[in-house]
């Protein structure tokens, strides 16, 4: 008998059972290239370039002269061969305002403009690369420029503030209330997880009993790749874990969920979303005017932990960034307010 699947395994079956569903709506040459670039990405970041690739070829079939009658299906190379770099530009504008299949208005700002133009310089260029276009427009087409938003996280008071609230539960409505006094202890053990480690929502939610190791003091994890790293938790997290396992150990879980740490009031799993809303529900309580998500809280202890240490590499491994260069973008603030504050370390005379 084969050993059962691990949380992520299943999530990768559903997502490539996902794609191919996603991919038979595209024309017939695309399974190519989700083959191709199988091997170097994750399920998750294909079912994304199949989204992003219908929303171009939709764009072809509605503002395209030339192929408004083709069905998606037999769109081919020679047609995309043929397209050039106003097609591309033309594609960047449709991008701001669009109607989609249902007839719902949809908008995209830089960022999502420049995810779909990047989705498409990739798509381009596997088929360039393959000798199979004789062109690449998408490749002469510069991408949008993006203005640096400011990173949204807590402040040290705003997490006391936070964690306070969902161990008491007193500015919730009375319906909120009841499921509270169902849910408090595991969802302080959630929130001061992700709080104390910055662990990415879908690593939290694929937790499973035998991930903790309190001897050490750590959580093994899956990350983005599928790579099983080992995470550090302080003596906070720790507390807040052993209250919650009391009560964790005492619940009959649904068939299918034995192993899983953070469980639903369905017995089941918690998933992603539910995840999300509680981190809305209890956030906009103490801080209504920042939006506030799992990935805010993930900002929140790099902030703190680089604050704390100066070292951006150690942020690096601990966030579980593949380059440095992202977590610098991401803290270029606290850099500039560091070597603001170096400026009168060193003495050239004494006063």
């Amino acid at each position: 008998m084969s050993a059962p699947l691990s949380y992520h395994q299943q999530k990768d079956i559903e997502n490539i059972r996902h794609l191919r569903e996603l991919i038979k709506e595209l024309p017939n040459f695309c399974g190519d290239f989700f083959r191709g670039i199988e091997p170097r990405t994750s399920s998750r970041t294909r079912i994304a370039y199949a989204y992003d690739l219908k929303v171009f070829f939709d764009f072809l079939q509605k503002e395209n002269p030339s192929l408004c009658k083709t069905d998606m299906h037999n769109i081919s190379l020679d047609n995309l061969d043929n397209l050039k770099v106003v097609d591309i530009e033309e594609y960047m504008e449709y991008l701001k305002y669009r109607f989609n299949d249902k007839n719902q208005q949809v908008t995209n700002k830089e960022r999502g403009i420049m995810r779909k133009i990047s989705s498409l310089k990739s798509f381009y260029n596997y088929y360039y690369r393959n000798e199979r276009l004789q062109n690449n427009p998408a490749a002469l087409v510069q991408l949008p420029k993006l203005h640096e938003k400011d990173i949204i996280r807590l402040d040290v008071d705003e997490v006391a503030l936070l964690l306070d609230e969902v161990e008491s539960g007193d500015a919730l409505t009375d319906k909120q209330k009841a499921y509270h006094a169902k849910t408090k202890i595991r969802d302080l053990a959630l929130l001061t997880l992700l709080l104390g480690t910055g662990i990415r929502v879908s690593e939290c939610v694929g937790l499973d009993l035998d991930d903790i190791d309190f001897k050490n003091g750590g959580i093994r994890i899956v990350r983005k790749g599928g790579k099983e790293v080992m995470v550090y938790f302080g003596s906070e997290v720790e507390d807040a874990l052993l209250d919650y396992l009391e009560e964790r150990n005492v619940i009959i879980p649904q068939e299918g969920h034995e192993k899983a740490l953070f469980l639903s009031l369905q017995k089941k799993r918690i998933a992603v979303r539910s995840v999300e809303n509680l981190v809305k529900k209890y956030s906009r309580l103490v801080t209504p005017l920042k939006k506030i998500t799992p990935h805010k809280l993930r900002s929140t202890y790099g902030t703190s932990l680089y604050k704390e240490t100066g070292d951006i590499y150690l942020v690096a491994d601990v966030l579980g960034h593949s380059d440095v260069n992202t977590t610098k973008k991401h803290y270029a603030a606290i850099e500039d307010e560091r070597r603001r504050s170096a400026r009168n370390k060193v003495k050239l005379r004494e006063s």
